[in-house]
């Protein structure tokens, strides 16, 4: 049994309590329990006193504004039709040096672009090169931002398998020193919010919290639950965390799924799944539902969101119940849909719980408590701590509207701007100075999903939906959801507003993003285009996919036993941008140099190189016959966009998408489905920036006057550094940004 990586630390926390092992540390936090306690002490040796005394030196005020997925055209497209409505923005351009390119990443994944700010190294430096990484084993998908840890020993306890020894736990994948971590070496206080690919948490001189690729309590990116008493929305919604329910004299029972348990295993072993009871009671003459989670009772209208509510997973049993630290705490929200005719009830992912946080989302571990503090006590209550709090997934499968989704969207905007209002006040109390970078997600994540109904030529487009009055979110009259691309840009003009308000115009004030953003209309599956083009080669008697809508349709993956030949494959596809050879040598084998799955077959050097170069001018040659247009705007070899110790971990190739194009979300994890090209008609994001660099730049805007010439993400992080004296290290190639400093 292997341990989901997101619960190594847990694991170890309530083994403490289990065994009852002296544990040095502070006292257990009121709030926290033992997991708490644990942590504190595992992370006190790289923790910064938040009580030490401030440094007498005064710091140049610098704030980072982190804005992904703004696209530089957009924005000036903004600026032109609405000026009056972004004046924060259209000042900033004019008086820096205009709306700015900013490059991005090869491929401009999110995680690939943020490690590239964060370290100031390319991909062959920090070792993010996708989403998605592969397995050289078994070519099957693993993550890209954490390592996995080894097995632990395990002790059999009836049912339960608890971990004794052994089991490294993980950690981050990333290499390559964090900017604020350089900062801090050098005395420059920096408080860093939400920055994506922060998990686990780097500490700073200041605080630290963790966004993108942060994950929920439940899973890695955070499941939504739904329950309905229609059969036909059961049976429409193909996720395994629907459950269709029974009002039985005006009483709902139901089980909100939690995080595989810790040590529960069933006969295969294999975790099982937590859960922890949930009582709701309709009102139908009231027209309201009361929600009984345990902790907390909630009354809600049909059409209304709760705030968060604190739920528990019970990990121990018998006696061994009454040990501290027998329970993970999480953090929910539900939404109400309809009580009749039919009863439908949404539930968020379940969410760490920042006052009880099973790992750190927040360096000192006790800041992410006071940041969840209730209001009346100085905080801004619970928060989504999952690191992409839009619930794209449940829009993805028709859990949520459009109209709902963008409701969650506003949810999680208004959260973030009372954050950033908190973050404020913390940094300009600071009388040294120093760094703020706050991070927004909502361009990004709403672009993805609402991209269509602002494009007339998508092939999802619904004109009917587009159509629809949307002012109620945009809180613009007459808009409507064709308009919310344009929108999402304005709903960030108050927020740059806000920011160079609190802290004047003496600080640098830069707002960037990670990349751009395009249409993404047709789907290309890599895997199947290398299949038909003899790279990848099936073993005797297996077929590519049928079509999805076909009823002996199954999907078919290139790691699943007996089905690919590797003794005949050449190539094979993984992640969103990512092309490998199956390279004699290293496929097949583990980190020791052993041979355990299939070898490859490619020789390094010479076979390789032509091999790679064959690839890709077949690849920039295909021509989408319906469109004539060319998915494929050009193939990077690694070889030759990257440098660093950690190059020989890329894909092979970067195969960089055309604008209204990108690899399928089937093919990104192995699949080989049924089409080469197909139009991209729902189920995935419909926007998109998964492609070649040169079509998604990504937005530089600045207070102080900006060098003329090409910059990118690294050289942003070179300029952050510079701000204060600190000099690159060799491997950090990026250049000044700023012509002048503050």
């Amino acid at each position: 049994m292997r341990i989901p990586r997101w619960t190594v630390y847990p694991a170890v926390a309530i083994l403490g309590a289990l065994l009852i092992t002296a544990i040095p540390g502070e006292t257990p936090d009121p709030h926290a329990g033992v997991a708490r306690a644990l942590l504190d002490a595992q992370f006190a040796a790289t923790a910064v006193d938040p009580n030490a005394p401030a440094v007498p030196e005064t710091h140049p005020r610098v704030v980072v504004l982190g804005i992904d997925g703004m696209d530089p055209d957009i924005l000036k497209d903004v600026i032109e039709l609405y000026p009056e409505r972004v004046p924060n923005l259209k000042r900033l351009a004019e008086e820096g040096s205009g709306i700015r390119a900013l490059g991005t990443s090869t491929p401009p994944q999110s995680p690939v672009a943020w490690s590239n700010f964060i370290t100031g190294l390319n991909p062959g430096g920090h070792g993010i090169f996708d989403f998605i990484h592969r397995d050289p084993v078994d070519r099957k998908p693993a993550s890209s931002t954490v390592r996995a840890g080894g097995d632990p020993l395990m002790l059999s306890l009836g049912n339960y398998r608890v971990p004794i020894a052994g089991g490294d736990g993980g950690g981050s994948n990333r290499t390559g020193e964090a900017f604020w971590t350089t900062l801090r070496d050098h005395g420059v206080p920096a408080d860093v919010w939400r920055m994506p690919i922060n998990f686990p948490v780097e500490p700073s001189r200041g605080w630290s919290f963790p966004g993108m690729m942060t994950p929920a309590l439940d899973s890695a990116y955070g499941e939504c639950s739904f329950w309905t008493t229609s059969d036909r929305r059961a049976l429409e919604v193909e996720y395994h965390k629907v459950e269709q329910v029974r009002v039985n004299r005006g009483r709902v029972n139901i089980r909100l799924k939690g995080p595989p348990h810790l040590y529960r295993v069933d006969e295969r072993e294999v975790q099982e799944e937590t859960s922890t009871p949930i009582k709701v009671y309709v009102d139908y003459e009231n027209e309201t539902a009361a929600i009984d989670t345990g902790t907390r009772r909630l009354v809600l209208e049909p059409g209304q969101w709760s705030t968060f509510v604190p739920v528990e997973f019970p990990m121990l049993p018998g006696v061994m119940a009454m040990l501290p630290g027998q329970t993970l705490s999480g953090i929910c929200r539900f939404y109400l849909r309809s009580i009749e005719p039919e009863f439908e009830l949404y539930c968020s992912p379940v969410n760490v719980d920042p006052m009880a946080p099973i790992n750190p989302v927040s360096e000192p571990v006790s800041a992410s408590a006071e940041l969840a503090a209730k209001p009346s006590d100085g905080g801004i209550g619970y928060y989504y701590t999952q690191g992409m709090a839009e619930d794209v997934g449940a829009l993805k499968k028709n859990v949520l509207t459009d109209e709902e989704f963008m409701q969650q969207v506003e949810l999680v905007y208004l959260e973030r701007v009372r954050m950033l209002d908190y973050a404020l006040d913390r940094y300009t109390e600071k009388e040294e100075g120093g760094l703020l970078f706050f991070y927004f997600s909502t361009v990004d994540l709403a672009s993805h999903m609402m991209w269509r109904h602002t494009d007339r030529a998508h092939p999802a487009h619904d004109a009917e939906i587009a159509g629809r009055d949307s002012s109620w979110w945009s809180d613009r009259e007459g808009s409507t959801w064709m308009d919310t691309v344009h929108d999402l840009y304005m709903k960030m003009d108050p927020v740059v507003g806000k920011i160079r308000q609190r802290v004047g115009d003496d600080a640098t004030f830069i707002v960037m993003s990670d990349h751009g953003f395009a249409p993404y209309r047709r789907k290309f599956s890599l895997n199947t285009w290398l299949l038909e083009n003899g790279y990848l080669v099936l073993e005797e008697g297996k077929e590519k996919e049928l079509p999805k809508d076909d009823p002996a349709h199954r999907d078919v993956v290139i790691f699943a036993s007996g089905v690919v030949d590797w003794s005949k494959t050449r190539a094979y596809g993984m992640g969103f941008n990512g092309l490998y050879l199956n390279l004699a040598g290293r496929e097949g084998k583990d980190a020791d140099g052993e041979l355990i799955g299939s070898s490859g077959i490619v020789q390094p050097g010479a076979e390789a190189e032509a091999l790679l170069a064959e690839l890709k001018e077949k690849l920039e040659a295909v021509v989408d016959e319906d469109t004539g247009l060319k998915p494929i705007l050009r193939c990077d070899l690694a070889a030759d966009v990257y440098s660093g110790e950690r190059l020989a971990e890329a894909p092979d190739m970067l195969v960089g998408y055309n604008a209204g194009y990108g690899n399928s979300d089937p093919a990104s994890t192995g699949r080989i489905t049924s089409y080469v090209i197909e139009d991209n008609t729902g189920g995935t994001f419909n926007g998109s920036h998964l492609m070649a660099p040169d079509v998604v730049a990504g937005i530089l805007l600045s207070n102080r006057p900006v060098r003329d010439g090409d910059h990118d993400l690294t050289d942003l992080t070179v300029e952050v550094l510079s701000l204060y004296g600190v000099d690159p290290s060799p491997n950090q190639k990026g250049h000044r940004v700023l012509a002048a400093g503050p």
